[in-house]
């Protein structure tokens, strides 16, 4: 007899009985074209105020670079009657450019308490005040004369993409059916490509990119907040959080008949409460637990490895080169930015088209494609960048190599990586997992942000070798200790890495049983 199906009796008499309400008319439920539609549109409602937070903000402090320098040096004047040096302006620009990443560090920490006290949804929800605060700071910095004021506004900023980045995919993933998480969770980083490409078009000169508009641009993040504030709170929260965490069964159903529709859910129940005793009495782990459990010991070296390489592998990097090998291949200076933006558009095509792959191809080969075709085209690039000055066609391959490690870098690594953690880690583990990977995507972000100067000084044209070396490397992991985790339960994921974590247990010791759960190592 299954140790789930006293349980799974009781659901599924609650499921025929909702049904036969259904069927009377009874149940003031959304139309079933409507449900059937639910997914979709919690999707973009998650997404909106979520990832695309973050590329937005990256994205849209471009533009009033100049702008804002010149703000700090009136300032200056107006405060102490004399400029500030140069070198002082920048290194505040700096300080400004490098407190969002540091904001994104403190979100990433406090996502995984957010997401196990408040829920997925109702994170989502309290973070947006993160970003109406700062918001508000840098809307008003000009009229208080305060360049202070952009500090905390892009901290508070970048507190909002942190969470948002960890919170975001852990709610779809856990919200999704099994046959379409990756692509539901994938969305995240669609979501991250259309805020790049927005803010690169809000930015312009012609819209909110000039002198008198600038704070008005800075300010502009708070209306996906907004946003979101008005309509994520008509979805449900994730089904798993209420069932697992919360032991609510009867919310739980609710939230999957609005997600699902009138889909049969006997299975799915099924599969979630075989997790539900699998972590039977068990508490949410925190970070450090997660590095003293051998049960989950490679895929936290898994999470380790690929989060570090998604801020090391240099894409970010790349868009430091596009305006000197753009305006090296002959495009005139006041029309880089309109061929910048097709940088951005390369990403959310990318990103889009991978959704509709990666339940085919899977996790493993899309990842390990797009590292390797980076490896390729930072050798190219690296050519190309040593020779532009003998050889007149070599700008011309200078761009489309920065358009082509832009499209190899959204083939994978820019959104599977954020899949993982939800997929390789099970209800308890989850939120400290996604804290791990945030903390190491933040902290690797800022490092590269701080040591890139100083790599393109010493290495000149071959500044990407070290890039070139973390996609390589990267590349290999995946192809050596990254399984495959298409179609499959958590359980069933969790068993796969069992089989390297635990080779010395056992084999009566693991859930290696259709009908019985005996125990598992989760």
């Amino acid at each position: 007899m299954n140790s789930a199906s006293p349980a799974i009796v009781v659901i599924e008499k609650q499921l025929s009985d909702n049904s036969e309400e259904e069927e009377n008319g009874h149940l003031t439920a959304l139309p079933s074209k409507i449900q059937g539609r639910c997914l979709i549109l919690t999707v973009i409602a998650a997404g909106i105020g979520g990832t695309f937070q973050y590329g937005y903000n990256i994205s849209i402090i471009n533009a009033p670079t100049t702008y804002i320098q010149e703000f700090i040096n009136e300032t200056s004047m107006e405060r102490w009657g004399k400029p500030l040096d140069s070198n002082v302006i920048l290194l505040l620009w700096s300080f400004i450019v490098s407190i969002y990443p540091l904001g994104g560090l403190i979100g990433a920490l406090i996502a995984g308490p957010m997401a196990i006290k408040f829920g997925r949804k109702k994170s989502l929800l309290l973070n947006n005040f993160f970003v109406i605060i700062g918001a508000l700071m840098v809307g008003f910095s000009r009229t208080a004369k305060s360049f202070e004021m952009i500090l905390l506004g892009r901290l508070f900023s970048g507190v909002n993409a942190g969470v948002s980045m960890n919170i975001q995919p852990m709610y779809l993933g856990e919200s999704a059916p099994k046959k379409f998480r990756g692509a539901v969770t994938l969305t995240s980083a669609s979501f991250t490509a259309f805020g790049i490409m927005l803010g690169q078009v809000i930015g312009l000169r012609e819209i909110l990119g000039s002198e008198e508009l600038w704070p008005l641009l800075l300010a502009s993040n708070a209306f996906p907040g907004v946003i979101q504030l008005v309509f994520l709170p008509w979805f449900p929260e994730s089904p798993r959080y209420l069932l697992i965490d919360k032991k609510d069964k009867d919310g739980c159903i609710s939230a999957l008949r609005q997600l699902r529709g009138h889909a049969d859910l006997r299975d799915e129940m099924e599969e979630m409460l075989a997790e539900q005793a699998a972590v039977q009495g068990e508490k949410s782990k925190r970070p450090w637990d997660l590095f003293q459990d051998r049960s989950v010991r490679w895929q936290l070296i898994t999470i380790i490895v690929l989060s570090s390489a998604m801020q090391l592998c240099g894409n970010d990097s790349m868009y430091f080169y596009a305006s000197y090998v753009f305006q090296e291949a002959g495009i005139p200076y006041d029309k880089i930015q309109y061929v910048i933006i097709g940088t951005g558009c390369c990403e959310l095509i990318t990103a889009t088209t991978c959704n509709l792959f990666i339940e085919r191809v899977g996790r493993r080969i899309l990842i390990l494609g797009g590292y390797s075709l980076m490896a390729v085209w930072a050798i190219v690039f690296m050519i190309a960048l040593s020779l532009q000055g003998r050889i007149t066609w070599m700008p011309y391959l200078s761009m489309a190599c920065i358009f082509a490690y832009i499209l190899s870098f959204g083939i994978g690594p820019a959104g599977i990586t954020g899949i993982l953690p939800t997929e390789l880690f099970d209800q308890t583990s989850r939120p400290a997992a996604y804290m791990i990977g945030g903390s190491l995507l933040w902290s690797m972000l800022f490092v590269v942000g701080i040591l890139f100067p100083f790599i393109v000084e010493g290495l000149q044209e071959f500044c990407y070798v070290p890039f070139c070396t973390v996609c390589i490397l990267s590349a290999l992991y995946v192809w050596f200790f990254l399984p495959e985790t298409k179609a499959k339960t958590f359980l069933e994921i969790s068993q796969e890495f069992n089989k390297r974590n635990l080779k010395q247990l056992k084999q009566n010791s693991t859930y290696n049983c259709t009908n019985d759960i005996l125990s598992t190592a989760l």
